[in-house]
């Protein structure tokens, strides 16, 4: 088992889990409410309620907001023009999972790492444990229920079977219910869902005259007509499934006592006496307790007292008004609805920008009218002899262009990652310099314009990552691996002092890279040059982030400065850091400092090398351009 395979797999697996649950226990909330509003009215409309609210556990909404994102792309292959880019943050994400966080490599830390991987395999082992447990439960039940049936002999003639026959017709039943007679003690109840029978306690029929009995197949039937076995048989799937989730036993408890009321209140309907139908019931607690099955439909269940208490009511049950049905409508329109609507605007969003019809250089990807990469042949040589590059890489709202760019160039930009979290490059790409431009039409142009930074980055790394898959046929993914790491922290003699002005930003705080070329840093930035760096009132993580460029490696801030920093650094190059990027290799000076000795001696800052977990990106395939 590959542990950070799992991890990863977990990571987008459990906010998907916690937001389904939170949203089914909103949803259950919601229900209860209106269950409240809805309490002088028919037990049924109650009992669908809660139904609803637990068939919601079966139905994430992610599943209605993908049917949504469906339709609306199905629309757009038809042909339609989309102008209109709505950006909308992902539905409902409170869980959202934040990105990995590089930590000291001791031996708690790399033991912490570990326990964090095998999680996700202690939380499914615990999940499937008890989804066991509930089956297994269950299905004891069913066979000690079934074995009861098997033994049971069907009725074709006598007391029992003619009032049942007489009370189908009179409900206008379509076809005709078996009944069978069982030795066993259970009560009256219905068993089965697609062919339901009727199992009838023997002797019971002697203790129950003829009203009696009407009344009591009467609620039998009723279950047959609502299909609760069907709905009671979804519940159990419920709280198999969510056994851990306590809200989810007490809708099942909802459930069986708005059913048995709805049927109490159906066979009142029928024409059958209060009193006369509440004897029934009495007579039949006197025989036998209890339903032993969830999904078997008898006439003892729920809470008898409450029950005895409604039938016996002579107040009216009022129906549903024309508020009340307008209101129902209304919410369950929008509980299903809403999802839907959203994948539809959502599209947009959560796939790449509509893709335009025709294209006028190169070949056209999801977000661009036109793309294309190629080979740079003079950056190419260029960086092969070690002469002057020129390097660009230009984002627009709708327009990317980059020249003399590395692949790693292009991934660091479209996948968010350093040069060091970029591995298994292929081996034909070192050396090689790249051209790409690409360009969208200009309602996407205008859409994104409309976008914030952060959205419009975003959505130009996702329509990047569409061109190099296009034209490089690139593959990846990310994974977790334990590399060298540096931990930046303050030495013995710490020499920094923290910047207590406001930035300047007319002020540039600079080094010498040769005599009339200095290299500037604006204020807030790092400016890393060739074994020189400048930086313009920063803080601690600005510079390691830098550093972590220059070193390629992660570097860690342990320094627990919280300030503002101006800093001039020099240093002799390491000639062995470079290769991988396809760089030039700087010329090393023996009377040079190194890296380490350069920050500790001007900055009075100490790096130190170790090991941590970080996360990277690996490249499964690439390939050069078709047309070099």
């Amino acid at each position: 088992m590959n542990l950070n395979h799992l991890s990863d797999g977990w990571s987008i697996v459990a906010p998907a889990i916690a937001n389904h649950l939170w949203q089914s226990t909103l949803f259950v909330a919601a229900a209860g409410l209106l269950t409240l509003f809805l309490r002088k009215n028919h037990a049924r409309a109650r009992y669908w309620l809660w139904l609803a609210a637990s068939v919601k556990f079966l139905i994430p909404f992610s599943l209605l907001v993908s049917a949504g994102q469906h339709l609306a792309w199905s629309h757009r292959v038809a042909g339609a023009n989309t102008e209109i880019y709505l950006s909308m943050e992902r539905f409902s994400q409170p869980f959202s999972q934040p990105p990995a966080a590089a930590s000291s490599a001791s031996t708690l830390a790399t033991f912490l790492s570990n326990l964090n991987h095998l999680a996700p395999v202690f939380i499914v082992a615990a999940w499937f444990c008890g989804f066991a447990a509930v089956l297994l439960t269950w299905t004891m039940r069913w066979r000690r229920i079934t074995n009861s049936i098997r033994q049971a002999v069907p009725v074709e003639q006598g007391r029992e079977i003619e009032s049942l026959r007489r009370v189908e017709r009179s409900a206008g039943a379509r076809r005709q219910i078996p009944l069978l007679v069982s030795d066993n003690s259970l009560e009256p109840g219905i068993f089965g869902i697609t062919r339901p029978v009727l199992v009838w306690p023997r002797g019971i029929s002697d203790r129950l005259e003829d009203a009696h009995l009407k009344s009591i197949l009467a609620h039998e039937l009723c279950h047959v007509r609502r299909q609760d076995n069907l709905a009671a048989a979804a519940h159990m799937a419920v709280e198999a499934i969510f056994w851990f989730h306590p809200l989810v036993w007490w809708l099942g408890h909802r459930l069986v006592t708005e059913r048995e009321l709805a049927c109490d209140e159906a066979v009142l309907e029928m024409g059958s006496e209060r009193q006369v139908y509440a004897e029934s019931i009495l007579k039949i607690c006197e025989f036998c307790v209890g339903s032993p099955l969830n999904c078997v439909s008898g006439v003892t269940g729920a809470d008898l007292k409450k029950r005895i208490a409604h039938i016996m009511a002579e107040d009216a049950v009022h129906g549903l008004g024309f508020s009340k049905r307008i209101l129902l409508g209304t919410a369950g329109l929008a509980a299903f609805g809403v999802p839907l609507v959203f994948g539809l605007l959502n599209a947009t969003q959560t796939q790449a920008l509509p893709q335009a019809q025709t294209a006028d250089v190169g070949t056209a990807v999801p977000g661009y009218k036109s793309s294309y990469i190629k080979i740079n042949p003079e950056g190419t040589e260029a960086l092969r002899t070690g002469g002057i590059i020129h390097q660009k890489l230009m984002i627009n709202p709708g327009e990317f262009s980059a020249e003399n760019a590395s692949l790693q160039d292009l991934l660091r930009f479209a996948y968010g990652v350093e040069y060091f979290q970029i591995v298994e490059v292929p081996a034909a790409f070192y050396g090689k310099l790249l051209d790409v431009e690409a360009k969208s039409n200009s309602s996407i142009k205008n859409a994104m314009q409309k976008l914030d930074e952060n959205q419009r980055q975003l959505q130009s790394q996702r329509m990047t990552q569409a061109i190099l898959e296009n034209h490089l046929h690139l593959k990846t993914h990310r994974e977790t691996r334990n590399l060298p790491t540096f931990t930046l922290s303050v030495g013995e003699s710490g020499k920094l002092q923290e910047v207590k002005i406001d930035c300047d930003r007319s002020v540039h705080q600079y080094v010498m890279q040769k005599p009339g070329m200095p290299l500037t840093a604006s204020c807030g930035m790092v400016a890393p040059g060739l074994g020189i760096l400048a930086a313009n009132t920063v803080t601690m993580k600005q510079f390691a982030k830098s550093l972590s460029s220059i070193t390629a490696r992660m570097v860690a801030d342990k320094t627990n400065l919280v300030g503002k920093y101006n800093m001039n650094l020099r240093w002799n190059p390491d000639p062995n850091q470079y290769p991988e990027y396809g760089g030039p290799r700087p010329q090393a000076d023996p009377n040079g400092s190194t890296l380490d000795v350069a920050l500790l001696q001007q900055l009075g800052l100490q790096l130190e090398p170790t090991t941590a977990p970080v996360e990277v990106l690996v490249v499964d395939h690439a390939e050069l351009p078709a047309d070099n």
